[in-house]
């Protein structure tokens, strides 16, 4: 996948960040060192508007994810998934052991950068894609 790298210093939340709409088409490094501990909650939980209740949409938004540690055994009582089974549904890969820190110096030292995570052999076909050329409230809004 290709995308604009952008970074969440947040200690918690990954869940509301990865279907937040604002990430439309970024792959999302997550700066807290472990991600993926409390799993995924429920999906089909709603609130009384019919909203998501601990999402900010029905989807991941998210091209990609980028992480330093990834928790594999999530231990909440609300977990219905695990982070990385959830990524794969949605079909979104995901980057772990990453120095996220350096990562983020560069993104604030340089700008904004392009980047993309290779899967299998795809690297001689991805071109670098920039989503704001695109009309991102189009493709989030119902």
């Amino acid at each position: 996948v290709s995308g604009e790298v952008v970074f969440n210093t947040g200690m918690v939340g990954y869940p509301e960040s990865l279907t937040d709409p604002s990430y439309k088409g970024q792959i999302l490094v997550l700066t807290y060192p472990l991600i993926g501990n409390y799993g995924v909650p429920d999906r089909e939980d709603r609130d009384q508007y019919g909203l998501p209740k601990f999402f900010e949409s029905d989807k991941v938004q998210v091209t990609g994810v980028i992480v330093s540690d990834y928790s594999y055994s999530p231990s909440h009582y609300a977990s219905t998934c695990s982070l990385g089974s959830w990524l794969q549904e949605h079909n979104v890969p995901a980057l772990f052991n990453v120095d996220t820190r350096a990562l983020v110096k560069k993104i604030r030292d340089n700008g904004s950068l392009l980047g993309k995570i290779i899967v299998d052999d795809a690297k001689d076909s991805l071109s670098f894609e920039d989503p704001n050329k695109r009309n991102l409230i189009a493709e989030v809004s119902h």
